[in-house]
């Protein structure tokens, strides 16, 4: 039936098989690009504004249509932002109550700052289930992964 095929071909075509899928479910992150954005109930300004978001907020992208995103954020709420007030710069927002901000990507480092639940930090790096943020205010610093939402 697969006449000559080869294990090793057999084995490429599979790897390429699971590198697309894995690739088709990755999710897209946009982050708002204006100082604040109303999130919407459809995908046209004369639907209703259901929430103001505010810059670099992180929103996962669910759909497209048109010059439209339908999204999500960290809390699964769901509506529409138009794909011009969105960038691919990358932020989190603390999904906690409150975070410690850390000199380094352990709780071994001292804490440098301190953010509260809602906040959007702008992402500067991973390391090892940390991420190095950035508060609008304030230096740079690390956060555990778990505890932020985003990139």
């Amino acid at each position: 039936m697969f006449g000559a095929v080869t294990v090793r071909q057999l084995i490429v075509v599979a790897s390429l098989g699971v590198a697309s899928l894995t690739s088709a479910f990755a999710a897209e992150m946009v982050s708002i690009k204006g100082s604040i954005v109303n999130m919407r109930s459809g995908p046209s300004t004369r639907t209703d504004a259901l929430w103001e978001l505010k810059k670099g907020y992180p929103l996962k992208v669910l759909k497209r249509k048109g010059s439209w995103l339908q999204v999500q954020d960290f809390e699964n709420d769901r509506g529409w932002v138009s794909r011009k007030l969105t960038s691919k710069t990358p932020y989190h927002v603390v999904k906690s109550n409150t975070v410690n901000i850390r000199s380094g990507p352990s709780t071994k480092y001292s804490i440098v700052g301190k953010a509260e639940r809602g906040d959007v930090l702008r992402t500067r790096g991973k390391k090892s289930g940390w991420v190095k943020v950035q508060p609008s205010s304030g230096k740079s610093g690390w956060v555990s992964g778990k505890l932020v939402w985003g990139w």
